[in-house]
């Protein structure tokens, strides 16, 4: 077994940025059967520091954050991000997931929308860099939307693998940042997948296909999975996807994490809005997670 870390805020249950309600409004309780185990630990995430906001934000950027009251929870977001790496990083904890008020990969140096508001991965990258000297990461994006906030962000650094399953086709030159067509088409997934009956094994083989080989290359100190619900059946971005495909998919990033970075794996909770998928889809995969 693993010692998963569980982290969250209250804050979150009351508020998610620009969704539909709460959507983690049956949280924690939907973890309590999880978090009743030895090997799985619930943390509360604290408040990121300004200073480590600055780092990778301008000042005007935090001022509208500041200012948007949708955002009071993007502080403890990313501050639970960041201290679920460092634990993973220390040696602490196997590995993590990493439940948001806030979202981030929309959130680029001095914009932010898109229901994210500080970059909670480039903010947890930079930290682990400057604090334990922890160089290479890899990221695998899976939200419904492109990372665009955190592809302008590391498009320049070479020690990060950002692969991203959206609506759009790009490699770079060194093949660090890489944009892959998932089913269902374009920004918004318009194209019937939901009519697809092997969507969930189609966009489970994409992401495993496109980056497992290039992981396995690369070879990071730590993985991150951005991973968004908003492609389930139903929700905002919808391509027909099920729970069944988020299961498989978390069984693949934790072996290629096992392969790739001695086991060193980050969920991070991005876009989705219903309750009810919520609460039916991510207690399933931190029971995977801590297998």
């Amino acid at each position: 077994m693993k010692k998963t870390g569980v982290f969250y805020h209250p804050s979150f249950s009351r508020r998610s940025y620009l969704t539909r309600g709460a959507r983690l409004e049956d949280f924690p309780e939907a973890m309590d059967h999880l978090i009743a185990r030895d090997n799985i630990v619930l943390y509360e995430s604290p408040p990121i520091e300004e200073e480590w906001i600055l780092k990778v934000h301008t000042p005007g950027l935090i001022r509208g954050v500041e200012s948007d009251h949708l955002c009071s929870t993007a502080w403890h977001s990313v501050g639970g991000v960041v201290l679920a790496g460092e634990k993973i990083c220390t040696g602490e904890l196997d590995n993590a997931f990493a439940l948001i008020g806030a979202g981030g990969h929309h959130s680029g140096k001095d914009y932010f929308g898109g229901y994210c508001c500080f970059n909670d991965v480039v903010i947890t990258i930079v930290y682990l860099r400057e604090i334990y000297n922890i160089r290479r990461f890899a990221i695998m994006d899976t939200d419904a939307h492109h990372g665009d906030g955190t592809r302008d962000l590391l498009k320049n650094d070479p020690d990060v693998l950002h692969v991203c399953c959206c609506g759009m086709e790009y490699e770079s030159e060194d093949g660090t940042k890489v944009d892959i067509r998932s089913p269902g088409g374009f920004w918004g997934f318009l194209g019937g997948g939901e009519k697809d009956k092997d969507i969930d094994s189609q966009y489970a083989s994409i992401v495993r296909d496109e980056f497992y080989h290039r992981v396995m290359d690369f070879k990071p100190d730590l993985i991150f999975w951005y991973f968004g619900f908003d492609t389930h059946t139903g929700d905002y971005g919808s391509i027909g996807l099920s729970s069944r495909c988020f299961q498989e998919i978390a069984h693949f990033m934790k072996q290629t994490a096992e392969e790739a970075s001695g086991g060193r794996l980050e969920v991070v909770l991005g876009g989705g809005s219903r309750t009810d998928i919520a609460t039916n889809v991510i207690p399933p995969i931190i029971e995977i997670l801590a297998e």
